[in-house]
């Protein structure tokens, strides 16, 4: 079995619960996800079963759209409803003021991972340090808000949602608690929904109860995304019969007799079948179209 499952991530479940499952459906070891959710957040996990591993690390774009609920008031070590409570405050924020603080998280910005995270430190995972009861000082990392907006906030209930566009390794919780930071309340995140990753839409998810349906029913593999639909932005290259063979073997092929699009990008290769084979660069010094990773 090889391609793509899209699932929405269930709460509680972590990304390697989900692909344990997965594994243990398709009967396959070869199973990977790209792009950790937090076991609190729920939504779009591309799993990558079979060949498709491969291109885990491949994916055209990390950029990232999550829906975000939240509450101004109060912190948590965790910065988000799952955590042990650390400080509370009486909070009458409007919507104003937070409308007038999100200009300065847009853009690239610096954050300062939190605690409770699976960032390795010396070879630990922060989580794992921060369940000792210990903190330890982070360096901040740059990340970029492509967009950031306010969909709704309840000033009675200091309740909120917000839409966040972002690029990989941004920590909505973390957003969240700097704009309480700010507002001199606290804030922590409540729920997260991550409605895009990269190619993949919530739209195009099935939840782990209907993997498990379709597992019964034989029909699992019928609900794989090819690996090349993540690279479909890429030129392609169709070889004949005779490069398509030596292709597979891992032989360079000389571009002279290779019908290509003249631009300085990777390209889909696919066989006279029409079969995606894998991913191939075009070295025009020595005029050779050479294997980068191949799916086949």
């Amino acid at each position: 079995m090889n391609g793509i499952l899209c699932i929405n991530k269930p709460q509680e479940y972590t990304s390697f619960d989900v692909v344990a499952r997965i594994r243990g459906m398709s009967k396959t070891k070869r199973v990977g996800h790209s792009g950790t959710l937090d076991p609190l957040a729920t939504g779009v996990l591309p799993v990558f079963i079979g060949n498709a591993t491969k291109a885990c690390d491949m994916l055209p774009t990390d950029d990232k759209h999550y829906v975000a609920t939240f509450k101004l008031g109060l912190t948590t070590d965790t910065l988000d409803v799952s955590g042990t409570v650390l400080s509370t405050k009486e909070s009458n924020v409007k919507t104003e003021d937070i409308l007038s603080l999100l200009p300065q998280f847009r853009g690239e910005i610096e954050q300062i991972p939190p605690m409770y995270s699976a960032i390795r430190v010396n070879g630990q995972r922060l989580y794992d340090i921060a369940r000792q009861g210990i903190e330890i000082e982070r360096a901040s990392r740059k990340v970029t808000i492509f967009e950031i907006e306010l969909l709704t906030f309840d000033e009675e209930k200091q309740e909120g949602t917000l839409f966040v566009f972002c690029s990989k390794g941004t920590y909505i919780r973390t957003i969240i608690s700097d704009i309480g930071d700010k507002l001199n309340v606290g804030g922590i995140m409540t729920e997260l929904v991550r409605t895009v990753a990269s190619v993949f839409k919530l739209e195009d998810c099935i939840t782990i109860e209907q993997a498990q349906e379709l597992t019964l029913s034989g029909k699992l593999e019928e609900y794989l995304m090819p690996v090349d639909k993540i690279f479909y932005d890429l030129p392609k290259i169709t070889l004949n019969e005779i490069q398509s063979s030596k292709y597979r073997n891992g032989v360079k092929l000389d571009l002279n007799r290779v019908i290509y699009k003249d631009v300085d990008s990777l390209h889909r290769v696919y066989d006279n079948n029409k079969v995606f084979m894998g991913l191939a660069r075009l070295n025009y010094e020595k005029m050779e179209l050479i294997i980068e990773k191949m799916f086949v």
